[in-house]
């Protein structure tokens, strides 16, 4: 087994790839995607971070947080919203998907994989990349042919604040994909 550690950063700002357990479409419907918003708010109210960008697309999301100066610890915030995701989801009536035996004695249930992936962002040009990433990932994965035609993303947060043309990368991959080249390798996505 691999000697996994995550990165530790106080006052960092991280990008986030989490996604669904068998990357089925669980973050599909407005009622998911709302729960979900709630546990980030209920989260944010507990332990405070900021949610620079985000996306949710059926089955994976991809969020960039800060983390204030004294603290680190990004782990118990993913979990803490995965879990009341979980709980609020399957008592709301969701389906979830089956799981092994060492999955449920472990008291796993089958919404999330195990796991998140996560990125230190190390600099402006980093922070760029991953953000443009993250706005840009409904139209990779071929949901929408603008990245403004995705309802669950901060990029129209963006575009009312003048960082972004609402019509930005409407064009397709050419010279977005160009300056995001090579970015799977960074955002733990399976293309």
């Amino acid at each position: 087994m691999p000697n996994y550690r995550r990165a530790k950063v106080h006052g960092g700002t991280y990008f986030f790839t989490v996604v669904t357990h068998g990357r089925a479409p669980l973050l599909a419907s407005n009622d998911a995607i709302e729960t979900l918003g709630d546990c980030f708010r209920e989260c944010q109210e507990r332990s405070p971070f900021a949610v620079d960008a985000i996306v949710v697309l059926p089955n994976h999301l991809h969020a960039i947080w800060s983390l204030p100066s004294d603290d680190a610890d990004y782990s118990s915030r993913c979990a803490w919203i995965k879990k009341e995701f979980t709980k609020r989801r399957l008592a709301a009536g969701a389906q979830e998907r089956s799981i092994s035996l060492a999955r449920h004695n472990e008291r796993r249930r089958g919404v999330w994989q195990p796991r998140f992936w996560e990125h230190v962002i190390e600099d402006t040009d980093d922070f760029d990349r991953h953000f443009d990433y993250l706005h840009f990932n409904p139209v990779k994965h071929g949901l929408v042919a603008c990245p403004h035609e995705w309802q669950a993303s901060s990029f129209h947060r963006w575009v009312r604040k003048g960082v972004y043309d609402r019509e930005w990368a409407c064009g397709g991959y050419d010279g977005v994909a160009r300056r995001l080249a090579g970015m799977s390798e960074t955002t733990g996505e399976v293309d």
